[in-house]
């Protein structure tokens, strides 16, 4: 199949219905920034207080350091304009036990609610079960963040149970919710897989 698009256009390796994901270069530091630097995106993450140019530097050498051995990091891109919109990534892998912790967050808010970050989970799933032979991919979510439990749902992620008041913010403790997704349930899934999309063009 012929590639006819510019040559300066990222490589969709890894892609879904609506977004692509590609490594992060050096150059997506700036806006990795200015994304968590906001409450309101880092409310649900484990971030703590914003990230300032230089410790995201420091966190870029040490994720290329790790990249497929322990982590796989990917920025999620727009498939429309190849425009950043989040991240996503495959962290703590086991690869004798094949497990998987899965992370995202979508840093432009004017995107939140369209469905890209069940597409990227879908992208991420595809690749940890049919490129990395992983069993299971789980994650963390807080109690209080319904728009994810609800994206993960989507995504065939199943709860398992209940951290109570394992997470503190905001002046209170919280719940964390622990879902997970097996080999099995993925392959049951009735949607095309990323490298079917990929054949698209």
């Amino acid at each position: 199949m012929t590639d006819n698009r510019p040559p300066d256009r990222p490589l969709r390796a890894l892609r879904g219905e609506l977004v692509y994901l590609r490594p992060a270069e050096r150059e997506d530091l700036d806006r990795f920034v200015r994304w968590f630097a906001d409450a309101e995106t880092t409310r649900h993450l484990m971030a703590r207080a914003p990230f300032s140019l230089p410790m995201e530097e420091q966190w870029f050498e040490r994720m290329v350091a790790e990249q497929g051995k322990s982590t796989y990091h990917f920025v999620i891109c727009r498939l429309a304009d190849d425009e950043p919109i989040g991240t996503a990534g495959l962290h703590d892998l086991d690869f004798v036990n094949g497990n998987a912790e899965f992370g995202i967050s979508i840093g432009e808010k004017g995107e939140w609610n369209k469905g890209y970050g069940t597409d990227a989970l879908h992208a991420i799933c595809d690749f940890g079960f049919g490129e990395l032979r992983l069993e299971r991919v789980e994650l963390q979510v807080y109690a209080p963040n319904a728009r994810a439990q609800r994206s993960y749902e989507k995504a065939g992620f199943v709860l398992e149970g209940t951290l109570r008041h394992r997470h503190f913010a905001q002046g209170r403790y919280e719940d964390v919710l622990i879902m997970s997704l097996l080999r099995e349930e993925w392959a049951a899934q009735p949607r095309r897989r990323s490298w079917e999309l990929n054949e698209l063009g």
